[in-house]
């Protein structure tokens, strides 16, 4: 980097370079930005999980245009991530780069080798032995006494309901698993059961109540895995229709002048109804 201050010509034409430039310019003691120079890991990654949403939605929204943008938001975090690791004597952008492409080969050798993938569940298998031998590997290196366990290695910052279908699958290449969906639907009105009784309760112990709601939800994750359904997407679809419908509540009451506050609970299901026929 020069000793004087950045300019615009100063920016290498090339689009990667020209990223990987600004970033270091925005963490430069003497010139950057005040804000920029003082975060760290910890401080940036919130804003590298909601750029990663923001891309979901885009492509949810089949809004390529926004796609473009918020893709370019989330290789930002990835830069400013990799800079922050070459303060810090640590890595750079190439050796992530360098890193992911390399697993990438060795995770495809039908694509790269001589290996021969029947299909992509087969292929599915196969990337998952991979990455279990590759947990194995590490731990080896760490000198970990405790063996590779099954469900090692599943982010705790995960959206709790994909991680809870992560741990199911994990579980379920291992054998702990109902081969059918009737044992699962089962074990849903179970718990439901178990919620129903802790709630009839005089007295609602909410640490309890905590606990068995948790259990309705991991077991409606689960029936989401049997039926290949991704329990996160459901969910914001849901999310989704319940907004149009509502907004539809709203627009019907502002007709005669009012909010949903003005209007009875029986008015609004009955909007609510209107509204199942039209959004």
């Amino acid at each position: 980097m020069p000793g004087g201050r950045p300019t615009i010509d100063s920016l290498p034409a090339e689009p990667l370079a020209r990223l990987l430039a600004v970033m270091e310019w925005l963490r430069d003691r003497r010139h950057g930005c005040p804000w920029d120079i003082e975060q760290t890991f910890r401080t940036i990654a919130p804003y590298t999980i909601e750029e990663a949403y923001e891309v979901a939605d885009a492509i949810a929204r089949d809004d390529l245009g926004a796609l473009k943008e918020e893709l370019g938001d989330l290789l930002l975090q990835v830069v400013y991530h990799a800079q922050m690791a070459r303060e810090a004597g640590a890595f750079d952008f190439g050796d992530v780069a360098a890193a992911i492409a390399d697993k990438m080969v060795d995770r495809h050798p039908h694509v790269f080798g001589d290996a021969t993938v029947a299909s992509a569940e087969a292929q599915t298998v196969s990337w998952e032995a991979r990455k279990a031998a590759e947990r194995a590997a590490r731990q080896r290196d760490r000198n970990e006494a405790r063996p590779a366990g099954t469900l090692d290695g599943i982010a705790l910052a995960l959206p709790a309901l994909l991680r809870a279908e992560k741990i199911q699958k994990r579980a379920a290449r291992v054998g702990f698993d109902w081969k059918e969906t009737g044992p699962v639907i089962d074990k849903i009105e179970e718990e439901l059961g178990e919620l129903r009784t802790e709630l009839a309760q005089g007295t609602i112990d909410q640490d309890r109540l905590v606990d068995e709601l948790g259990d309705v939800l991991f077991a409606i994750a689960n029936l989401a895995r049997h039926v290949k359904v991704d329990p996160e997407a459901a969910l914001r679809a849901t999310n989704d229709k319940f907004e149009r419908r509502f907004r539809h509540i709203e627009r019907r009451l502002a007709e005669s002048g009012r909010t949903p506050s003005d209007a009875t609970l029986e008015e609004m299901e009955a909007l609510w109804q209107e509204a199942k026929g039209r959004v």
